[in-house]
């Protein structure tokens, strides 16, 4: 970071006044672009994902739900989904659904 400070320290002292601003808008601007790429664009990427399996679901899957809630879609109504748990039946929203179980995908 200090070398980076240095070249834009640098940068300004040689510029004349009329072009002082323009390093520091090039280092926001590649500030911008790098939090894109390392932050914004993975959780869109997951957020795709997500919202696919979850438009995906069909009757037999077994899901995870939010809260750690295992269980096997029953039946889908909309945007509600019954799950069958082992000590009876749960209905959830369907953004509630974050995966498959991964036990069941190695199964079959």
């Amino acid at each position: 970071m200090n070398i980076i400070q240095t070249v834009v320290i640098q940068g300004l002292a040689e510029a004349p006044p009329e072009q002082q601003g323009w390093p520091i808008l090039a280092m926001y601007a590649l500030l911008f672009v790098g939090m894109y790429f390392l932050l914004f664009a993975p959780q869109r990427k997951r957020q795709k994902e997500l919202e696919k399996l979850q438009t995906e679901l069909a009757v037999g899957d077994k899901v995870l739900a939010a809260g750690g809630i295992y269980g096997r879609v029953v039946s889908i109504k909309d945007d509600r989904i019954t799950l069958e748990l082992d000590s009876g039946r749960l209905v959830v929203h369907k953004s509630a659904i974050m995966g498959k179980d991964v036990d069941a995908v190695i199964k079959a």
